[in-house]
């Protein structure tokens, strides 16, 4: 497959993140969402990208192959005296699964992270996604704590695991 690129989100690019969020929830069950997306208008998904631009601590990243959004990644900062972490997601298209994608973004984000100051990364992850669990560990996350019944899928409770990662 060709090359892709990474860039920071643009508020125009609100329809296309909103339509690319509904085709990643309809290709696993990974996610808090499935194939309805996220429930945000394009104006609302327009003022979120913009407030990441305006942003020193929060980001938005895209990768695009040949304009089609392929994957996303974010950085979102905590305030008051969790103002040191900061929330990690990212997202890749189940057809550029296994091909480095997700890894670039994670370099991209982490980068991002430590310049913009963070001490410490979270996220969590659905504790039988071994293949994002790799992921992050390649990176050093560690498990801190597993959530039973995170979330429900057609009346099975589904288990995620919290990770961290220290910047320091």
């Amino acid at each position: 497959m060709s090359e892709y690129i990474i860039e920071q989100a643009n508020p125009n690019d609100a329809k296309a993140v909103l339509a690319y969020l509904k085709i990643i929830g309809g290709e696993s069950d990974n996610l808090t969402f499935g194939s309805e997306g996220v429930p945000f208008s394009v104006e609302a998904e327009h003022s979120f990208i913009q407030s990441r631009l305006d942003s020193e601590t929060d980001v938005l990243y895209l990768v695009k192959h040949n304009g089609a959004i392929i994957g996303n990644g974010s950085i979102n900062s905590l305030s008051g005296r969790m103002s040191h972490r900061a929330e990690l997601g990212i997202s890749v298209r189940k057809d550029w699964w296994g091909k480095g994608v997700g890894t670039k973004l994670m370099d991209a984000l982490i980068v991002f992270a430590r310049e913009a100051g963070f001490e410490i990364l979270s996220l969590d992850v659905r504790s039988d996604n071994e293949r994002a669990i790799r992921l992050y560990e390649k990176f050093g996350f560690k498990k801190i704590a597993t959530y039973p019944g995170f979330m429900k899928i057609e009346d099975q409770l589904v288990d995620y695991d919290m990770m961290y990662l220290s910047l320091k």
